[in-house]
């Protein structure tokens, strides 16, 4: 039996505002998907600086382009925190949304198998 995973959803404004300058934290949009890597600046080998040059914005070109590996795919994965809504997404459509009162959209699903960890991601890559 799974447990219901709750999946939040921002709008391109929302996402807008963690630029790092109007508020400390560091969003960017990869794939439709929003990541807080306000954590990661430091611990990037690039630098902080290209990753706060997409800072609040879609990043996705600027991120493929580089031609980041697979490992770099991986523990980006550690940093989602949701969705871009419906509406606003770049890529394929999904399943409809309701937008939440007072906050960022919410919508319950039952995935069909759990999402990794980030600690499982972390070992794997030690494991060899």
């Amino acid at each position: 039996m799974t447990q219901d995973a709750e999946i939040k959803y921002f709008t391109l404004e929302e996402v807008k505002v963690h630029d790092g300058k109007q508020d400390p934290k560091v969003w960017f949009i990869y794939k439709d998907s929003v990541y807080d890597v306000t954590d990661y600046l430091d611990d990037h080998p690039g630098g902080g600086d290209l990753i706060t040059e997409y800072a609040g914005r879609d990043a996705t070109k600027g991120f493929d382009d580089f031609g980041h590996s697979s490992d770099a795919k991986k523990q980006l994965k550690c940093y989602k925190i949701g969705e871009i809504v419906e509406e606003q997404r770049k890529g394929k459509k999904k399943n409809p949304t309701k937008v939440a009162a007072g906050g960022p959209t919410v919508k319950t699903v039952s995935p069909e198998k759990p999402p990794a960890s980030c600690v499982n991601i972390v070992t794997c890559g030690l494991c060899g």
